[in-house]
């Protein structure tokens, strides 16, 4: 787990322009945000622009240049001259994308927080833009609910010239693209896991109901996603990947045979599902290590029994929603 932190000693040399204090927000609502980006010179700007046109602005905003070759550096530190709470972060490495990177990416931008004040600790993906209440609207969710501990808004990726809401958004399920994480269940999960096959938002999220945390995506939260879902490489390979993360995080055989049938029809049709199977037998016929607890294991297990019983009374299996603090 990065470290978190400290609040004690802010940085006083750090000092925000009268137009943009209005929108800072209070202490209550001071939050943190973090972003790895690695060659994203064609969506970065939108990023950045609909993050410095918030109503309520983070208090520092860092992101880490995870090994671009391209113009993503340029684009970030022109940014960072003109608005002082957005950091550039460098980081070198290997090239090609690596979805362990992306965290260890964010756990060394974790340490441009040092010495600010904060109550939420959030990410945002490099490939995003938010409508300029998102932050604004994802706290007043806060302020309602004392027990939710993580929370986002829905993917909305584009089909036919216009942005619609994907097909894969439930509200148990938080994307990792646009999210705030209260801080004390950000400590209290360990922080965003370092994952060989990816899917830290999940393991984060059922971290989070497994230590009695309420998480949620709001439908009414728009994150538009200006790359398609495995556009960055294969998409049969995505969809293998996704199966041995599915048997990484302890995933029950028959759940994730229920899984694929009942998404046969998402592209690429049939080809998709088989795909994600063939990745999650090869790690079981591996028999690979799994990076989770027992614990984490049981819980999964109990939430995708309680997922098969809702669909057998006639509900939805993908829709699902658990108990107030399973949701």
């Amino acid at each position: 787990m990065p470290r978190i932190p400290s609040q004690d000693n802010p940085d006083r040399s750090e000092s925000t322009p009268p137009a943009l204090a209005e929108r800072s927000g209070d202490q209550a609502h001071s939050y943190v945000l973090m972003t790895a980006a690695h060659n994203e010179e064609a969506t970065i700007e939108g990023t950045i622009k609909s993050i410095v046109s918030q109503t309520v602005l983070p208090r520092r905003w860092v992101i880490a240049s995870d090994g671009s070759t391209d113009k993503t550096d340029d684009i970030i530190q022109e940014y960072a001259r003109e608005y002082r709470f957005l950091r550039y972060h460098r980081i070198t490495r290997a090239p090609g994308r690596n979805f362990g990177s992306k965290v260890l990416a964010l756990h060394s931008a974790c340490k441009l927080l040092e010495g600010c004040p904060f109550h939420f600790i959030g990410n945002v993906d490099a490939d995003v833009s938010l409508e300029p209440s998102y932050f604004q609207d994802l706290l007043a969710h806060f302020d309602r609910r004392p027990r939710l501990g993580l929370a986002g808004g829905f993917f909305f990726e584009e089909q036919d010239g216009e942005f619609k809401s994907r097909r894969g958004n439930r509200t148990f399920a938080v994307t990792h693209a646009a999210q705030l994480v209260r801080r004390e269940c950000y400590e209290a999960i360990g922080g965003y896991a370092v994952l060989e096959y990816g899917g830290e938002d999940w393991h984060a999220e059922t971290t989070a109901r497994m230590k009695g945390w309420e998480i949620e995506a709001f439908p009414n939260l728009k994150i538009f996603h200006h790359r398609h879902t495995g556009e960055g490489g294969n998409l049969l390979r995505y969809k293998f990947r996704q199966g041995r993360m599915d048997y990484s995080f302890g995933s029950a055989l028959s759940f994730e045979l229920l899984k694929c049938l009942l998404r046969v029809t998402e592209k690429p049709f049939f080809l998709g599902c088989a795909a994600r199977l063939t990745g999650f037998f090869w790690s079981w016929i591996s028999r690979e290590n799994r990076p989770v607890s027992d614990e984490f294991i049981a819980f999964l297990r109990g939430e995708q029994r309680a997922r098969v019983a809702s669909l057998l009374k006639g509900g939805n299996v993908l829709g699902w929603k658990g108990t107030k603090t399973q949701s």
